[in-house]
């Protein structure tokens, strides 16, 4: 197969989807229960960018919102690359090996980013390139839900203790992420060929998805991507980012951290990211909200959104903290009501 779509087709062919079906998400759209009880899903829509060269860490270290010069080799982290303004041009999960530090991302964004990153490279011995297509990275699993863990043991030696861990191994790279529905959620990085002997065993006993199963479980793990309809929208702090350990306040500086800091600790107005259900499964990132209380102007942003499986969406919220208490509507003061859930860690207000 010439590239993991391409394998997926073949996969879907082997679970009877049918053609006129979306083959990425094998012609179903799950829901929060399917994920609670157990999922994997081939991821497709994200990329990666490799930073290798002996000041790969340090360059990078200088550039986004955390620390990189001490990412251990068993760990993965959050981090953001922000404008000058402080506000985020991309998040990414990163992790590294003995060669290169590497940047996942949404594959939309990967290239323009990828290029503005290397203009900075200067005299820094660091080269950047694109992975996403390398061998060891060339398919991407996504496991979560009560089942996943002892079903994806049967394929990996090894799996990470706690959040943000990571491992190593002939069965590839597989990252433990933050959890939802109170259960570990596992990426899988390894071979076409890894994937493809893997996926049927495990898609047997658990809910088959796709990206939009992927999307919906980091939704409920309150985890913010910033898509290419909303760069430069966000602060971090306003996507909750540094709650989730995707900023570091004692690092050294980096493009915006001015405007980071001086929010953390001297800003006025109160925003974070919620969590949501709508009944629109159209809701998409960029989508303003609007408050009853206060109908002329938005009130917030939608961050990420995917259909739950229920005719709807479940949404990742960026607004005013004192709008949860109020009506507040997808598109205008008067479009789909949007029903607040509780998010999975504390929302501590910021004046931001």
């Amino acid at each position: 197969m010439s590239n993991w779509t391409d394998h997926l087709s073949a996969l879907g062919a082997r679970f009877h989807v049918d053609e006129a079906t979306q083959v990425e998400d094998f012609g179903r759209v799950l829901t929060p229960g399917d994920l609670a009880a157990g999922f994997v899903a081939p991821v497709t829509d994200l990329g990666l960018i490799a930073v290798a060269g002996d000041d790969a860490a340090g360059f990078l270290h200088n550039q986004l919102t955390n620390d990189v010069e001490h990412l251990g080799l068993a760990e993965a982290r959050l981090a953001g690359y922000c404008t000058p303004k402080g506000r985020l041009q991309a998040s990414f999960l990163m992790w590294r090996d003995a060669d290169a530090v590497y940047l996942q991302l949404p594959r939309a964004i990967q290239a323009p980013l990828q290029k503005r990153l290397s203009m900075f490279v200067l005299r820094s011995r660091a080269k950047l390139r694109d992975a996403t297509g390398e061998a060891p990275f060339q398919a991407v699993l996504g496991l979560g839900g009560a089942r996943a863990e002892a079903l994806l043991r049967r394929h990996v030696d090894t799996l990470p203790d706690a959040p943000y861990g990571k491992t190593d191994g002939t069965f590839g790279t597989v990252l433990r992420l933050a959890d939802a529905f109170g259960a570990p959620r596992y990426m899988w990085l390894t071979s076409v060929d890894t994937a493809g002997a893997a996926l049927p065993a495990l898609g047997a006993e658990l809910a088959l998805g796709g990206n939009q199963a992927w999307r919906l479980s980091s939704i409920h793990a309150g985890v913010p991507q910033v898509t290419l309809a909303t760069q430069e929208q966000f602060v971090p702090q306003m996507v909750n980012l540094e709650l989730l350990g995707g900023v570091n306040f004692k690092k050294g500086c980096y493009p915006g951290q001015e405007i980071v800091a001086r929010s953390q600790y001297l800003g006025k107005l109160k925003r974070r990211t919620a969590l949501a259900s709508v009944d629109d499964a159209a809701a998409r990132p960029g989508d303003e909200v609007y408050s009853a209380a206060d109908p002329s102007q938005p009130c917030g942003m939608v961050v990420n959104a995917a259909p739950n499986g229920a005719g709807g969406a479940d949404a990742l919220v960026e607004m005013k903290l004192a709008a949860l208490d109020e009506e507040v509507h997808l598109g205008s003061a008067t479009g789909p009501l949007l029903r607040f859930q509780p998010m999975p860690y504390d929302l501590d207000p910021l004046d931001i």
